[in-house]
């Protein structure tokens, strides 16, 4: 018997050896794995952005900030001086004048799909460098361009390299601030491509008045510049893969392992991720009918928005007769109106989620985030009847500016970010209808087709003017406008069930 049990023995140690040899095996594999992938040394590392100084964070956010400002200041600070630029170029036709100004903004439709891949695989302070300094190599083009066909090459060059601190500055406060304290951060970088294009004419006016139109391009330049070097001098690279990758780089070196990896970083060749980070945008727009919809939406309204800026010297420079330098201080009616869509939206905002969050026990679809956008909606035709009318029947001046606030009130609240809330109801909720990278996605393709509708769309206003008039030509846009006051309707209600029915696997 003692003999019989020591043979069971035996045989169980020798069945449990080659499973201890395996379990070696593994464990040292994952272990082999831990060791080749470079990551933070711990949560304190220095080197990680997400654990600097509060002051270089909030110096940097400062500068993505001031940049953002400087280049949405360059969409229409050329606007006023658009008359002089043509009797310059010796050109009469308003398609091409309303072109000189739009132009730009193909640049920021074609330049974010290149700049935000880019930014993923060099890092963001390359793109800033090299982009900015194109930027101001071509904006003093279009200052010293000798006719017409050259300034338009270097404004579309010049769009295509200034989108870069639209496109990627959310990424640069993404790096630094962890989710909960963004709002600031979001605030400050939003604050440009708000007020900047309202700003920008109310600038120009007076510089195209009194030095020229050239000037207006300069001017920025000369600011550009001064940024240009601040940023040199004090930014550094805030892209956690990127940063991981240098130092994995450096350990291979040092080590002579070249199998170590950084965390994060992803297996697509470079061309392959530029390529995926062109396709993308484009599929979700295809594909899903809900990123289409929407965007159509919120381009038409940005199309309308630039179509107005377009329209101003003719309408008040012409017709009321006011100075080069006054027509610049009409842009503020739209501005007032986004001023106070910005308190409404504060007002309002944070009561109706809570209201409807406590109606369905604290869960929130991304539907919830749309009643705004369904009540205000309105607004915006009834603002371009307004503005129309009163322009076509000469009524006292300040009708007609009263009408671009009711327009400004109504843009705000469908396409235009916020400081105070991060995203208004057309980005928040395709940041919450699709998560992660296809968010991403899905608002590149929204901002996309948002800077080709800015683009084209306000050449069709001198014709249309020409043959309608101001009252019946704003009317139809106002009927386009009353076309698509459904849309949010319909996302509201059967949002989620359009969702889940097209999913569009990336």
């Amino acid at each position: 018997m003692a003999s019989q049990d020591t043979l069971v023995e035996l045989r169980n140690v020798v069945d449990v050896v080659p499973k201890l040899e395996t379990d070696r095996e593994s464990a040292g594999a994952d272990l082999s794995e831990e060791v080749d992938l470079v990551d933070w040394d711990g949560p304190d590392d220095p080197q990680n952005p997400m654990n600097w100084p509060k002051s270089k964070k909030r110096g940097h956010v400062a500068l993505v900030s001031i940049v953002n400002f400087l280049v949405n200041l360059s969409t229409t600070i050329s606007a006023p001086g658009a008359g002089l630029l043509m009797k310059d170029f010796h050109q009469t036709n308003a398609i091409i004048g309303s072109f000189s100004i739009s132009i730009f903004l193909l640049g920021f439709a074609l330049g974010p799909l290149v700049m935000a891949p880019l930014s993923e695989l060099y890092g963001r302070l390359p793109v800033y460098h090299l982009s900015i300094i194109t930027f101001i190599a071509f904006l003093l083009g279009c200052g010293w361009s000798q006719n017409i066909v050259e300034f338009l090459i270097f404004r579309f060059i010049a769009g295509c390299a200034g989108s870069s601190p639209s496109t990627i500055g959310g990424g640069t406060v993404a790096d630094l601030i962890p989710v909960e304290h963004r709002g600031a951060a979001i605030a400050m970088t939003s604050i440009g491509p708000i007020f900047a294009p309202v700003i920008g004419p109310v600038i120009g006016g007076f510089i195209a008045q009194r030095l020229g139109w050239r000037w207006t391009f300069w001017i920025v330049a000369a600011a550009v510049r001064v940024w240009l070097a601040a940023a040199m001098t004090f930014m550094r690279e805030t892209c956690g893969p990127v940063i991981l990758e240098r130092k994995a780089a450096r350990l291979r070196k040092e080590t002579g392992n070249i199998d170590l990896e950084a965390k994060g970083r992803g297996k697509l060749s470079p061309l392959a991720h530029l390529g995926r980070g062109l396709s993308l945008p484009l599929k979700l727009l295809v594909l899903s009918p809900v990123v289409l919809l929407l965007s159509l939406y919120v381009a038409f309204i940005f199309g309308l928005m630039f179509l107005c800026f377009s329209t101003y010297s003719a309408v008040f420079v012409d017709q009321y007769h006011f100075a080069v330098g006054v027509s610049g201080l009409v842009y503020l009616g739209q501005g007032i109106g986004m001023i106070t869509g910005l308190i409404l939206f504060a007002t309002l905002s944070d009561r109706i989620l809570k209201a409807r969050a406590s109606k369905h026990k604290g869960e929130m679809t991304p539907e919830e985030r749309l009643p705004l956008m369904v009540y205000f909606s309105p607004i915006v035709p009834i603002g371009f009847f307004w503005y129309g009318w009163t322009a076509q029947e000469k009524v006292q001046w300040m009708a007609p500016i009263v009408g671009t606030s009711f327009i400004g009130l109504g843009n705000l609240f469908v396409m235009v970010r916020t400081p105070l809330t991060r995203n208004l109801p057309s980005q928040i909720y395709l940041v919450d209808a699709f998560k992660a990278e296809a968010a991403a996605s899905a608002l590149a393709a929204a901002t996309v087709l948002r800077s080709l509708f800015g683009t084209f769309l306000p050449l069709a206003a001198p014709h249309l003017y020409a043959k309608l008039g101001y009252g019946w030509g704003n009317s139809i846009f106002g009927f386009i406008a009353l076309a698509f006051i459904p849309v949010p309707i319909m996302f509201y209600k059967f949002g989620a069930r359009l969702r889940e029915r097209f999913q569009v696997r990336l």
